[in-house]
């Protein structure tokens, strides 16, 4: 796995990820567990779709 998030995407991933399970659990709604997938693909910084659709928000690193 390739890093394809730089961290301003990181960053947005985790507040929303928390934010939509902080919903579903104050809603009491089962739907708020879909807040775990912006939760971890922020945390490890990769995201399977931007690999499919091959984009990339990550600053290239300077040699």
């Amino acid at each position: 796995m390739k890093i394809n998030e730089g961290t301003l995407d990181r960053i947005l991933r985790l507040v929303a990820g928390v934010a939509i399970i902080t919903w579903g659990f104050l809603a009491q709604n089962w739907l708020g567990a879909i807040g775990i997938i912006p939760l971890v693909t922020g945390l490890i910084g990769w995201c399977p779709l931007y690999s499919v659709l091959h984009l990339n928000t990550c600053p290239a690193k300077k040699s």
